[in-house]
């Protein structure tokens, strides 16, 4: 099988994961069908404001910066509700539900309640997305709580004893593989990966992390990958990324970065190449054949890059190009196979953490002020316009039915022509 041939299974796959329950309008987890924020959608706007385009606004209770699903006509969400001093205090953790042809918002639910707990100020107590398939939605709040919903709210089961210290919040969604739901548990020490059965809620294995000196958290979301037949789940976490075989949680091979920790961006994979950052301090671009047994540090690491390397935003790939945005602005196109080509490279104002998606061509680039910077997916650099909504967001972008459906402090709002 050749690389552009894995490259199409792998879409093939992420798409037949949710051929049961999606329609190819849903945007059913985060960075939508394909894991790797890509739609198929036509005719979405190219330009908006706070009252151009606006299809409606909703207000949203709480405090959250989980991205928004779509899924069978609706929007999830979660938020957190203080329930006294505000975001240091006692939280609601809640499940929300929006109808996206009015706005309704049809739902509004406690699942789980959190005592005191810390969190980084670029982040909330409810910044876990929801995950959706066959007319049910998985919803995360890190150690206080996972649980499995019907589409009206009603708990299937609901789990809150998985226990680790977040250090700055939850972060990190999970993915479903078959009757599987897993995630990262990478926590301020003895970070793990676990797997609960997506029916009732019961652990199925956990997998320690491989032990390294210094800090241990991070907040990454799993890539599923299918390669030849074989499944496998990739998880950056502090130090090390490691893919694991999702039936027994089997390490499969890892990756060594010693010192890269509180990793957010999803991997992305094209071409027989995954590509990861390994987070903070100074973050590196990896591009990793995902193809070896055991260790792979030295034999499997096809290319590196260090400049201008995302710390929260996941990359996106454009046909032979791969796009990303570094937390101060800085947005670059390089050649995704070797990695010394750089195309351009262009200060976008703001900072950005927020994942970009690529609808028709363009690449949707949003900033932490509510600003989107709309890019040609093209070796050539063009913008293509600048749109603002005047308020602070750090969710990602959902795409659905001809809309961009965007979640920011104060709501969330429909965009559509």
């Amino acid at each position: 099988m050749t690389f552009r041939s894995l490259s199409f299974a792998l879409c093939l796959f992420s798409l037949l994961q949710f051929s049961s329950s999606v329609t190819g309008e849903d945007w059913p987890q985060f960075r939508g069908p394909t894991q790797q924020g890509h739609s198929t959608e036509k005719g979405l706007p190219l330009k908006w404001d706070t009252k151009t385009n606006v299809e409606w606004k909703t207000p949203l209770p709480g405090n959250g910066w989980s991205s928004p699903i779509v899924y069978k006509g609706n929007i999830y969400m979660t938020a957190a509700v203080p329930l006294k001093d505000g975001e240091r205090g006692p939280q609601s953790l809640r499940v929300l539900g929006v109808r996206k042809d009015s706005g309704e918002l049809f739902l509004n639910k406690e699942i789980f309640k959190q005592g005191k707990s810390r969190k980084h100020n670029k982040n909330s107590h409810a910044s876990s997305t929801p995950i959706a398939s066959d007319d049910q939605v998985f919803i995360h709040f890190g150690p206080h709580g996972t649980a499995c919903l019907d589409l009206k709210g009603n708990v299937v089961w609901a789990v809150d004893n998985i226990n680790y210290s977040p250090v700055h919040g939850n972060g990190g969604s999970p993915v479903l593989v078959g009757d599987s739901l897993i995630f990262s548990c990478d926590g301020a020490k003895d970070p793990f990966v676990i797997s609960l059965n997506r029916k009732t809620g019961k652990r199925k294995w956990i997998q320690k992390r491989p032990k390294a000196p210094g800090r241990q958290f991070a907040f990454c979301t799993p890539l599923l990958l299918d390669l030849e037949g074989q499944q496998q789940v990739i998880i950056p976490g502090a130090n090390t990324v490691s893919a694991y075989e999702p039936r027994k949680g089997k390490e499969l091979w890892r990756v060594r970065y010693p010192g890269g920790y509180s990793v957010v961006p999803r991997p992305v994979y094209n071409q027989g190449l995954v590509y990861i950052s390994t987070g903070y301090d100074e973050a590196t671009l990896l591009a990793i054949r995902p193809t070896g047994k055991g260790d792979v540090t030295e034999t499997h690491v096809a290319w590196k890059a260090r400049k201008s390397i995302p710390k929260n935003a996941s990359f996106v790939i454009v046909g032979e190009e791969l796009f990303y945005v570094a937390d101060n602005g800085v947005a670059t196109c390089v050649d995704a196979k070797t990695g010394t080509k750089i195309h351009w490279r262009k200060r976008l104002k703001g900072g950005h953490s927020t994942s970009p998606v690529v609808v028709d061509g363009k690449i949707y680039f949003q900033n932490e002020e509510g600003d989107t910077y709309v890019v040609k997916a093209d070796k050539n650099y063009e913008l293509l316009s600048k749109n603002s909504l005047e308020e602070r967001t750090l969710a990602s972008f959902a795409v659905s039915d001809g809309a961009f459906y965007i979640r920011t402090e104060k709501g969330l709002w429909k965009i559509k022509k």
